[in-house]
């Protein structure tokens, strides 16, 4: 005979107090997954986020995140130190002209093989442990970027550092195409030219120009420092928030590591990306923190006309 079941009844959960933190994480979240649904993001991946396997298995899993939270992610990436590496194991010499690596045919060989057969592969294979999500394709595919050669300024004057370029044109059919259907695209920053000359593009820039040709919502730059600083190195204040015109007159002041960085996020808002971030990517998930909660991380820049501008920082 079964014993009557009683009228009422209480439950008793039993969880970790770590299991209950991510449950009220999920929900702090909510807010944000509905504002960001459906948004193209671009994340030029770069620094120790690239090198560290740690670290590169965490970013892997944050882009494929950002796919599940039903927003559109894009990775450009670009591999100074995996191609510094591989020169020097082939014994050809590395030489900088006014901050730029001098490109010559031999080495652009070498990028193009470390940057499409390297990184991009390795990024890809990350990302789809998990299943059929991500795509590598370079900048010369379907003509993504097209770029003319670029000059160095050295001492004043303008010097050649040979199949260095800047994009002129982009075409990025075959990107929205794959956001379309719901794949993630790792773009490695190669370009052509119209002549059919190759050119190895700075990835800081490729990611402006390709978040400005989708339509991006947000611009999300991966470094290694925790964003940009009021004065390097005398003032390790973070800069929260800034806006492009107070930005725009800092750049010539700023060390040569982040002028590309914080020159693309000016690019990139100038021309319509709502806001651009950089933050530090040694800091596991930072990016996540960035985009779905109210504090965020790093150096946030935002349009002059933007609701947040009044609490941009003035120097």
């Amino acid at each position: 005979m079964t014993s009557p079941v009683p009228e009422t009844s209480t439950v008793v959960l039993t969880a970790r107090g770590s299991d209950w933190q991510a449950a009220e994480t999920f929900a702090a979240a909510t807010p944000w997954l509905l504002e960001h649904r459906g948004a193209t993001v671009v994340v030029k991946y770069g620094g120790n986020a690239m090198t560290d396997p740690t670290l590169q298995e965490s970013f892997a899993s944050d882009v494929l995140f950002l796919k599940l939270a039903g927003l559109r992610p894009v990775v450009v990436h670009g591999g100074g130190p995996q191609i510094s590496g591989m020169l020097d194991a082939l014994g050809i010499e590395s030489e900088f002209r006014g901050g730029y690596r001098v490109t010559t045919p031999e080495a652009m060989d070498i990028v193009r093989m470390v940057l499409t057969g390297g990184v991009q592969r390795q990024l890809v294979s990350l990302i789809n442990r998990h299943g059929p999500f991500a795509v590598g394709m370079s900048g010369e595919d379907a003509n993504l970027f097209t770029a003319q050669r670029r000059m160095a300024v050295v001492d004043g004057e303008s010097v050649d550092i040979g199949q260095v370029g800047d994009i002129v044109a982009v075409r990025p059919d075959l990107v929205t195409s794959l956001l379309a259907d719901g794949i993630i695209p790792v773009v490695s920053s190669v370009a052509r030219g119209e002549e059919g000359d190759t050119y190895n593009i700075n990835a800081d820039a490729a990611a402006a120009e390709l978040a400005l040709a989708l339509g991006a919502k947000k611009l999300i730059m991966l470094t290694d420092v925790p964003g940009m600083f009021r004065s390097w190195p005398d003032d390790l204040t973070v800069v929260p928030v800034i806006t492009v015109e107070v930005l725009r007159g800092l750049l010539p002041d700023l060390t040569s590591g982040m002028i590309p960085k914080m020159a693309a996020c000016v690019q990139a808002v100038a021309g319509g990306v709502t806001r651009a971030h950089v933050i530090d990517g040694r800091a596991p998930h930072s990016m996540l923190v960035e985009v779905f909660t109210d504090a965020g991380v790093g150096t946030m820049v935002i349009a002059d006309d933007d609701p947040a501008a009044g609490q941009g920082w003035q120097p």
